[in-house]
């Protein structure tokens, strides 16, 4: 069940989301506040990673220069790598731990998740490294910014993969339990 091994969560872990098809969890009246701004930071944390894919894909493409690249990049990698960080900070230090008293059979879910917040921050950390990289070798012979372009974008692309397989397996958990239990619990 591991983060990039895995292509769902087991139904023995979710077993919650049966009950609570994604299809219908914005007309069900638990879905509150606390439900919708999650899903809204999920959609907003695969926007800003797309973006700084894009950046570098027209870097890429000689749609525009180094400069340009070091303008539109440091500040949306920066960025999203911020929102990330914090994201899971305040997931495993305030709602894993309160999903995790609503029911027992949660706690193996949100193990999964907080050992996914591992496995992303160490891709989250080369990524840095990659991208550090990318930026020292503007300043080199074409080649080399090309080439570190490359591999940052498939840095980028691994850490997104994993990214994107957490947030949904995490909707799969959060959105359910909050249906079933309903956001005054947390």
């Amino acid at each position: 069940m591991a983060l990039g091994v895995r292509t769902g969560v087991a139904e023995e872990v979710a077993y919650l989301r049966p009950r609570y098809p994604a299809s219908e969890w914005r007309s069900h009246e638990n879905f509150g506040e606390l439900a919708n701004f999650w899903l809204q930071v999920h959609a907003s944390l695969r926007s800003e990673g797309s973006q700084v894919v894009r950046i570098v894909d027209a870097f890429r493409g000689q749609e525009i220069d180094g400069m340009q690249l070091q303008q539109a990049f440091v500040p949306q990698l920066n960025s999203f790598l911020q929102h990330l960080d914090h994201h899971h900070r305040i997931e495993d230090h305030v709602y894993f731990p309160k999903f995790r008293q609503l029911d027992g059979r949660l706690i193996v879910g949100f193990d999964l998740l907080e050992a996914d917040h591992e496995l992303i921050h160490e891709s989250l950390v080369q990524t840095v490294e990659h991208a550090r990289e990318l930026l020292v070798a503007l300043s080199q012979t074409f080649g080399e910014e090309r080439q570190a372009a490359d591999i940052f974008a498939d840095r980028i692309g691994h850490l997104l993969r994993l990214l994107q397989q957490h947030l949904a397996d995490e909707e799969d958990l959060v959105v359910p339990a909050l249906l079933e239990y309903g956001e005054q619990a947390l």
